[in-house]
């Protein structure tokens, strides 16, 4: 009898805004796959006998490659477990959730996906930044700031989608900050409010405020994960419940 699989969101960071239904599904694994960013809080929640794989990446090291990874929650279906892929954050928001259930689903194996909640908006709310506002963002737009690179063509233009909205969050944009940051001088002015959110959710959540003509004094100083926020948005933070 084959199994079935679960592609859980982990949520942010904080293990505390983990869903219900997530709690229920990791009570019942028999195997999880764990992702780096996922809260380890959430495993303590698993039976004591159920089977825990590290799979995470980090920039340049990976413990298994993705095609790894589906082949082994594949394997472990078959043979009749019920499997958690426990990822951060949502799984169908930069998380390949999407292509782990395409794949199990094309091999024969029953999959569900079971929503987080993102880091874009733990960032946004633990950082009292709002993304919209009545009076000054009515719109925002949310971009990796690292393609994949195997695509044939690039596909987000930083500068044309930021001088269409009045925010705008990059995910993955650490390492190529400088060239971001260059990219959005062209159409936004250098007063325009930036900031960076490390850590979001965490008891080490550290967030750092500056515009654009100073963003890279900040270089040096930033560490992934981190979510960018940018526009005037940012100025609400000096009003509004923040944690860091």
């Amino acid at each position: 009898m084959t199994g079935k699989v679960y592609i859980v969101g982990g949520g942010p960071g904080d293990p505390e805004l983990i869903t219900l239904k997530a709690i229920k599904i990791i009570k019942e694994a028999d195997v999880i796959l764990y992702d780096r960013l996922a809260p380890r809080e959430l495993l303590e929640y698993a039976p004591k006998e159920c089977e825990r794989i590290y799979v995470g990446k980090e920039r340049g090291r990976h413990t298994y490659t993705q095609e790894e990874i589906n082949r082994l929650m594949l394997e472990k279906a078959k043979q009749g477990k019920k499997v958690v892929r426990l990822k951060g954050g949502d799984p169908y928001i930069f998380g390949r959730g999407e292509e782990e259930c395409i794949y199990l689903m094309e091999n024969g194996v029953e999959c569900e996906v079971v929503p987080g909640i993102s880091s874009i908006l733990a960032a946004s709310v633990y950082s009292g930044i709002p993304l919209t506002n009545r009076w000054i963002s009515s719109s925002f737009a949310v971009v990796t700031g690292q393609e994949a690179e195997e695509k044939d063509r690039k596909r987000v233009r930083i500068a044309d989608i930021a001088a269409n909205v009045d925010t705008l969050v990059i995910l993955m944009g650490t390492k190529m900050l400088p060239s971001i940051v260059d990219e959005l001088r062209k159409v936004l002015d250098g007063d325009t409010p930036l900031a960076i959110v490390i850590n979001a959710s965490k008891p080490n959540q550290r967030t750092i405020i500056t515009r654009l003509a100073d963003a890279e004094k900040q270089y040096g100083d930033i560490e992934p994960p981190a979510v960018i926020i940018v526009g005037e948005v940012v100025k609400l933070r000096d009003k509004l419940w923040h944690i860091d």
